[in-house]
């Protein structure tokens, strides 16, 4: 609960640029956790494809759409991170 009120005031301050980092920081934490996702999702391809080599072209195109979602996911959190610095960093 502490913690909440010293960012609460943190944030009432005249100036926050450090609550603009520690934001833009968390957005692009959450980002690279994308890449987790991506290793993990060629890894059972792979596997896959070993154990299967006769559905190889299915489990590839498979793998193909499933790494460009989760891609997406680290590129909205780079977008979310360059908002915030420099919209509501701008704003300072």
């Amino acid at each position: 609960m502490a913690l909440l009120q010293t960012l609460a005031e943190a944030a009432t301050a005249s100036n926050n640029i450090g609550l603009v980092a520690i934001g833009a920081g968390i957005a692009i934490l959450t980002g690279g956790f994308s890449s987790l996702g991506e290793s993990w999702i060629a890894c059972h391809a792979i596997d896959g494809m070993t154990r299967n080599p006769e559905q190889k072209s299915k489990l590839q195109s498979t793998m193909i759409l499933a790494i460009a979602l989760d891609e997406s996911c680290g590129i909205y959190a780079l977008i979310v991170a360059i908002l915030i610095i420099f919209i509501l960093g701008g704003k300072l």
